[in-house]
């Protein structure tokens, strides 16, 4: 059990810049406070105590606005940030080292009895307002941007934007996230799916920006290969014959 303890906490400090100390994170993180009560309402649950598991299941979502139903499975180094608005079915399952934001769901699509709520598989990051539901797999290290509607399966490593969620595995996509500071998996920003003008000006000049340097890198490539000699990424006049540039044009 401290073991777990010692687990969350360090878990808060290595994703939210803004945790300042043990005391804090105990005493004012919500996420904390709603796993480490969710672990004892798992257990009433795993013992049958099934009304017991409710009430501090009930109390825990009055106290933290999260709302985590006693018979979900959540792993360690699991992390839900600010927290609120948060609801977690009863056949969920978290592995470790996830990481939710605010507003996120994961529900399910149908009054059947049996698995009816995600898995999500180590890793995985699910930005604020997202739903995930039904009875899908996000796998590691996958990401789901802000407000996005996720109802299929997440390969690992991909991220899944807009409503309903389309798949991003595509490596030039995913370059261009990355210099938006992954503006595309968003755990707070737009994303694409919103007709925002300025969002939407923005990932043109990211796409121009790919495309500079991919056709950059392709012509310090065939300089290479015509015996031009750089020196700090750049050709220098010293080592530059003129001469080549007809090569490199053919």
């Amino acid at each position: 059990m401290f073991d777990h303890l010692r687990e969350d906490i360090a878990c808060v400090f290595e994703r939210d810049p803004a945790a300042r100390s043990t005391w804090e994170v105990v005493t004012c993180y919500p996420g904390f406070h709603a796993l480490t009560l969710h672990r004892v309402s798992h257990w009433l649950w795993g013992a049958r105590m099934r009304w017991l598991a409710r009430a501090l299941s009930h109390l825990t979502r009055a106290f933290t606005g999260i709302e985590i139903h006693p018979g979900a499975t959540i792993g360690r180094r699991v992390f839900i940030d600010h927290g609120m608005g948060v609801v977690i079915g009863e056949t969920a399952v978290i592995e470790d080292e996830c990481t939710l934001y605010h507003g996120v769901t994961l529900g399910g699509t149908s009054w059947n009895k049996g698995k009816r709520h995600p898995t999500l598989q180590r890793g995985v990051v699910i930005g604020a307002g997202a739903k995930v539901l039904g009875p899908i797999t996000l796998g590691s290290g996958a990401k789901v941007g802000s407000n996005a509607v996720v109802v299929r399966d997440v390969p690992p490593g991909a991220t899944a934007v807009g409503i309903p969620a389309r798949i991003i595995e595509d490596r030039s996509e995913i370059d261009r996230e990355v210099k938006a500071g992954q503006m595309g998996f968003s755990a707070y920003a737009v994303t694409r799916a919103e007709d925002d003008p300025l969002a939407m000006a923005i990932h043109g000049l990211l796409d121009h920006a790919v495309e500079t340097d991919r056709r950059i890198e392709a012509l310090l490539k065939t300089m290479e290969r015509c015996g031009v000699a750089l020196e700090d990424d750049v050709a220098t006049a010293d080592n530059f014959d003129p001469k080549l540039i007809s090569k490199i044009v053919d």
